[in-house]
């Protein structure tokens, strides 16, 4: 069974910067390309960035690009997202989810809330 658990989600101010982490089980972690998507407040589901399964090649919402930045570290089984320059609009749970381009929730999600 494929589980995705998300952490690392805050409050924090404008500008700050979070980690946020995703440890996977169930599945072939190094073998799979993932993603992480993120839906605020009354609004759909939106892709964020996704990360090929060796690492090596990534792709970012423009909306992010420059800001965040995905990693992998497979020997742990997760996933990362650093989040630099934060901005309200940024405000939103975040899931990580299989598959590269995805656009689905993967597991429960980390809230992150960037607010003064």
């Amino acid at each position: 069974e494929v589980q995705l658990v998300e952490s690392g989600g805050d409050l924090v101010q404008p500008g700050g910067s979070l980690r946020l982490s995703c440890a996977a089980s169930g599945f072939t972690f190094s073998g799979s390309a993932m993603s992480w998507v993120r839906q605020a407040p009354g609004k759909g589901l939106e892709w964020v960035s996704s990360i090929g399964y060796a690492g090596r090649s990534t792709s970012y919402a423009e909306s992010v690009k420059g800001r965040f930045t995905i990693s992998r570290d497979n020997a742990k089984n997760t996933l990362y997202l650093q989040m630099y320059s934060l901005k309200p609009e940024d405000t939103a749970v975040y899931y990580c989810t299989t598959g590269y381009n995805s656009r689905r929730k993967g597991g429960q999600g980390t809230q992150v809330t960037v607010s003064s």
